[in-house]
């Protein structure tokens, strides 16, 4: 078996080289019209999609990287600023799906702004200033992948808002990703961690089903010696809860 994640993670890894020729040579057809020649309308709405799912493909190669390192045991703790990692994790998000919020909020110099452009996509930010400028010790490429699948994964299902609450607990970052979904009948609160499960098609709810997505994350939370949990009913939307405990210097 662990033969058989080795050669998996090799598969993984060389993928990155051939998708990095792929973004360079459609960033390069679109930003480098002097050489490559002018775009019409079409072509550049093709590229940009195309561009956009690479990027789609990279996360995924680069997730399932990260875990197969944490079934291993690896753990690579640094110094990070928590304003920082958030921020890095909405702009791969909204980079998907709406470039230029995307592009606002890495211009955004203040929490503050940064809320207000949230808010106008239905994204509450819940965080201390003081913990926003707050440097921790933790796994940053562990907790962006748990932030940024749980984010994806309320954004997707929300009628209209989700809510993202950050908090410093004793020695642990609690943080909590809320939405006003469907939600999620209890008895599927313990499957829905399951890797491949997805909710039965003939549910009328919603399918919240993410493959490895939410197995993934759990994965990541209990590597790092945390717990993650799930707040839940039917029509009431779902708030998933993290909470890990940081390094010591």
């Amino acid at each position: 078996m662990h033969r058989e994640r080795i050669k998996i993670g090799l598969l993984i890894h060389d993928l990155k080289v051939p998708l990095a020729v792929i973004e360079t040579g459609i960033v390069s057809l679109l930003q480098r019209r002097e050489k490559y020649g002018s775009l019409t309308e079409k072509q550049e709405k093709a590229l940009a999609r195309a561009l956009r799912n690479t990027k789609v493909v990279q996360t995924l190669v680069n997730d399932a990287l990260e875990l197969g390192r944490s079934r291993e045991g690896v753990v690579n703790v640094t110094s990070l600023r928590l304003s920082h990692l958030i921020e890095q994790c909405l702009i791969e998000i909204f980079d998907l799906v709406d470039r230029k919020t995307s592009e606002r909020i890495k211009i955004c110099t203040h929490l503050s702004l940064l809320r207000k452009e949230l808010e106008q996509k239905g994204l509450m930010l819940f965080i201390d200033e003081d913990l926003w400028c707050q440097e921790l010790y933790l796994d940053e490429a562990k907790v962006k992948q748990i932030l940024r699948n749980l984010l994806n994964n309320a954004l997707k299902y929300r009628k209209s808002r989700v809510e993202l609450e950050v908090d410093k607990k004793d020695v642990h970052l609690v943080f909590s990703v809320k939405d006003d979904g469907e939600g999620i009948p209890s008895i599927y609160h313990k499957k829905i961690f399951e890797s491949y499960f997805q909710m039965d098609d003939t549910d009328t709810h919603s399918v919240r089903g993410h493959g490895l997505g939410l197995a993934g994350v759990m994965v990541l939370v209990e590597d790092m010696g945390g717990e993650l949990s799930l707040e839940s009913d039917e029509g009431k939307g779902a708030k998933f809860l993290v909470k890990l405990p940081l390094a010591n210097k």
